[in-house]
């Protein structure tokens, strides 16, 4: 798998976490989570071949790296960047600009962790709960299937980081962006 198509799928895994962060009631959504939504825009336009918005990308990277909630403070620092769409952003965002395999494995595993950690709230809200096991294969699948997608992709993404023409990057829009986004 190249570095672009792990800047990709990593995208797709913060996508769909930032998706359903953005669904809670708006007195449930982390501020600083929510504050991270045109870094992943940046992002998506980054990984789908427009070369202008690894500008974008770094500065929001920076901008974090930069603020109080990168911190080395354990427990009694801000947590608000260790909420799984947050970090997944962040991660992926890294994924996209160090070209690394590590952050974009830590994006994926953040969705398996933000529904683990979905299935034990429901457990406590004595809700019918699905089975973990299944739900761990169930989301496991679902990030095999997008690796699938990407797959079929790679001769176009990889060019991404010289930039691909626009009407390309607008096809990858609809054919990558959307279908990695769905939340099933």
């Amino acid at each position: 798998m190249s570095s672009s198509e792990r800047g990709v799928f990593a995208a797709g895994a913060a996508e769909r976490l930032m998706r359903w962060h953005e669904a809670l009631p708006e007195d449930e959504r982390a501020p600083f989570t929510v504050g991270l939504r045109p870094l992943l825009d940046s992002l998506w336009d980054a990984v789908l071949g427009d070369s202008k918005a690894f500008t974008a990308v770094k500065r929001g990277v920076a901008e974090y790296m930069l603020s109080d909630y990168c911190h080395n403070d354990g427990q009694d620092g801000p947590d608000d960047a260790d909420e799984h769409a947050a970090a997944a952003t962040l991660f992926a965002a890294n994924a996209y600009l160090f070209e690394s395999r590590d952050f974009a494995v830590w994006a994926s595993r953040r969705a398996v962790d933000a529904m683990d950690e979905h299935l034990e709230y429901l457990a406590e809200s004595e809700e019918d709960v699905p089975d973990l096991d299944e739900a761990t294969v169930a989301e496991l699948r679902r990030q095999l299937r997008d690796l699938d997608l990407i797959a079929r992709y790679s001769e176009d993404l990889c060019s991404v980081y010289a930039g691909l023409p626009v009407d390309t990057s607008t096809r990858l829009r609809v054919e990558l962006r959307t279908p990695l986004s769905r939340r099933d």
